[in-house]
């Protein structure tokens, strides 16, 4: 199979093209470097595969030729919204390069495209009785990343639409794991700074909730898509609440320091957890790895 992975050498694109290449799949990794790195793609180039790296910003003049020549089966885009960049200022890229996804797997035709979404941002502050969330839950995004998450769904239920270009789309959750940077998640900033000494900040009173799915699961979940879940909004995760205090105690230890408070920010969602049982059914997908056991591999 011939793979195109956007955002190929981030945090999640990384662990994705090393899945797909020790698969034996042709890969094409299209990056443009600005929060991913060449060096999370190191364990990749060992394994031999064939894999080809574009520094290439997706929505360039350039990518539309790339896609033709390389005809791939599958396009993963990753790099939407990358995580540690302010929504404010990558709104306009995101819907840039998702347009360029979009319009070059219907020009080439017969091209599944797989987006990952924040669950987050799309679902919004969700009421605790309607929790684990569930697919036919309404959307209420939240800030501008939010409603960019929203605008991406439903411009690939148009395109399916008016075009056949054939999709899944995953609300992913709070996605962790090796490689994952400082300002890409809380359990990257928690990791970060044990590793560094330092206090780590808590935003709020720390006791909102997140669904923290290990990286591997999360790239299981991706690769089943490629033929699975056509057309279908998929929520990824464990459904599983866990505070951030309570995040905080499994990855310091009991005698770790206390968080430093700051303000809770805007936007803040207080509960979150997704069910995973349409992933079950269309994905034949279910996280395997616990909490406890996938911080283990962060390393301090």
């Amino acid at each position: 199979m011939n793979v195109l992975v956007v955002g190929g050498a981030g945090f999640l694109g990384s662990h994705l093209t090393e899945r797909l290449v020790a698969e034996g799949h042709s890969v094409d990794a299209v990056d443009v470097l600005t929060s991913g790195s060449l060096a999370n793609l190191a364990g990749a180039r060992t394994l031999g595969g064939a894999l080809k790296i574009h520094t290439l910003d997706a929505g360039a003049e350039e990518f539309p030729a790339l896609v033709a020549m390389r005809a791939p089966d599958v396009i993963y885009h990753l790099a939407a919204l990358p995580p540690g960049v302010p929504a404010e200022h990558s709104a306009s890229d995101a819907m840039r390069t998702t347009l360029a996804v979009l319009e070059a797997a219907r020009t080439l035709g017969q091209v599944k495209v797989v987006v990952a979404l924040s669950a987050v941002a799309l679902y919004g502050d969700v009421p605790a009785r309607e929790q684990p969330v569930k697919e036919s839950q309404q959307w209420s995004p939240v800030g501008v990343r939010g409603v960019i998450t929203r605008c991406i769904a439903e411009l690939l239920a148009m395109y399916r639409e008016e075009h056949a270009v054939e999709f899944t789309a995953l609300a992913l959750a709070n996605v962790y794991g090796p490689r994952q940077r400082p300002d890409g998640g809380v359990v990257g900033a928690f990791a970060h700074a044990l590793r560094e000494g330092i206090t780590p900040m808590v935003h709020g009173d720390g006791r909102q909730t997140r669904d923290f799915l290990y990286v591997d699961d999360a790239v299981d979940a991706l690769v089943r898509a490629a033929h699975k879940g056509s057309g279908l909004v998929v929520n990824v995760g464990s459904g599983v609440a866990t505070s951030v205090r309570e995040l905080w105690s499994l990855m310091a230890g009991p005698d770790g320091r206390s968080p430093a408070p700051s303000p809770r920010r805007q936007h803040d969602v207080s509960r979150f957890a997704l069910s995973p049982t349409r992933a079950r059914i269309h994905l034949a997908w279910a996280p395997w790895t616990d909490l406890t056991v996938g911080l283990r591999g962060i390393g301090r």
